[in-house]
């Protein structure tokens, strides 16, 4: 299955909530019709939906808002149910551990899909040496840091004034803006996550 590389308001749209997809500087709310579904007429607005419905679109809605594809989203959740633990958070610890979500996390992209271009064009270092893999896994006591040849790149200065403006650094990194580095300090508690995901609602889903 191809990555998803149309209308990022059409997702949107779709789940009916912000996913992220787009710059926080402007209110999605803005540029795009939450409360409209796509389609014509806006699929007649939102019916009311069976479990297992809401069971799928809470699972599609986490996996666009990450942006993972189906067949990695399926081997998130069997390491998440293997662990130790609420299934569920796991999964959401994993997703929030990937090298792509913590530059995003740690705003030196106000993306996660411009964090996974850093990453995959070798702008990104990982405890001193070079990662291009977005999906890699991450630990605490990590050191995520901005390639020095990169630091100019006013893409990055104005990911990292907007983070800090309008304060969306996660609170389980610490950040050193001159150096443009950051330590993962923990991995984030389950009150440090969206609260607008429903984990369990995915592992009803799966579980099936």
């Amino acid at each position: 299955m191809a990555r998803y590389i149309g209308p990022t308001c059409k997702l949107s749209r779709r789940e009916g909530t912000d996913l992220g997809l787009k710059s926080p500087v402007r209110s999605l709310d803005s540029k795009c019709k939450l409360d409209q579904p796509p389609g014509q007429h806006g699929a007649s607005r939102r019916q009311r939906l069976s479990d297992y419905a809401l069971q799928l679109r809470e699972k599609q809605k986490v996996r666009r808002m990450y942006g993972i594809l189906e067949r990695q989203f399926r081997n998130y959740y069997k390491k998440a149910a293997q662990k130790k633990g609420a299934t569920g958070e796991n999964l959401l610890r994993l997703l929030e551990a990937r090298l792509d979500n913590t530059v995003y996390r740690m705003g030196f992209a106000v993306t996660r899909a411009q964090a996974r271009q850093l990453v995959s064009h070798r702008l990104i270092e990982v405890n001193g040496k070079v990662m291009n893999i977005p999906s890699a896994q991450l630990k605490a006591g990590d050191t995520v840091a901005v390639r020095e040849k990169a630091r100019n790149h006013l893409r990055i200065k104005e990911a990292i004034e907007v983070s800090r403006d309008l304060d969306l650094v996660a609170p389980w990194v610490e950040v050193n803006v001159e150096k443009m580095s950051a330590q993962l300090k923990s991995l984030p508690d389950r009150d440090d996550l969206p609260p607008d995901i429903n984990e369990n609602l995915i592992v009803e889903l799966y579980s099936k």
